[in-house]
């Protein structure tokens, strides 16, 4: 519970950065290409790290990868490598760095296929987790597990069902807000 009266989950309970952006932020539809290509890069940066680390880099990473334009970093070659592994400002690391350029290169080819907003957003579930307390929010799902297969058949990497999952609650495809959230329900796709 805040000492504004709200309750958060513990992820974003004390730090200032964390609680602006689990209260206006996560969560929230994502259904630009720009923004959803964002959204998985990071989310596979954040592997094997906290949020906290990633979100407090964003700006370093948003600079350091041209805003998340796709076309731009699917144009990367070895010398845009070289420079994004010497900018301490971003989580330098070898295979999520290529993961980001691959991902922007299959984000590309996939634009002759609906594009990636439309495919992410076919995984929404016919109904989202009703979670009452932190231990029933769930880490995957069978539309997870689908959409990690399905985008690795598009030569995704990086995008493992957890991961997927993360993406889901983040970009608004599912609400894992416990019940009786105050962002419960708050992106308009469940009401």
């Amino acid at each position: 519970m805040g000492e504004d009266g709200l309750a958060r989950p513990v992820w974003a309970a004390t730090d200032p950065l964390m609680r602006e952006y689990y209260d206006t932020e996560w969560g929230m539809p994502v259904r630009d290409e720009r923004g959803l290509f964002e959204r998985l890069s990071l989310e596979a940066f954040q592997s094997g790290l906290s949020w906290a680390t990633i979100l407090r880099k964003r700006p370093a990473f948003r600079a350091a990868f041209d805003d998340f334009d796709a076309d731009l970093v699917a144009a990367y070659g070895d010398d845009d490598v070289a420079r994004l592994m010497a900018d301490a400002g971003i989580v330098r690391n070898l295979r999520k760095v290529h993961a980001t350029i691959t991902n922007a290169r299959a984000t590309v080819a996939l634009r002759e296929d609906g594009g990636l907003v439309d495919l992410v957003w076919s995984f929404q579930p016919a109904a989202t987790p009703a979670p009452t307390t932190y231990d029933d929010v769930p880490t995957t799902s069978p539309e997870s597990v689908a959409l990690s297969k399905a985008l690795k058949k598009r030569g995704f990497v990086f995008v493992g069902p957890t991961t997927m999952f993360a993406l889901m609650e983040a970009v608004g495809i599912v609400d894992t807000h416990l019940v009786d959230s105050h962002r419960r329900g708050s992106s308009g796709v469940w009401v």
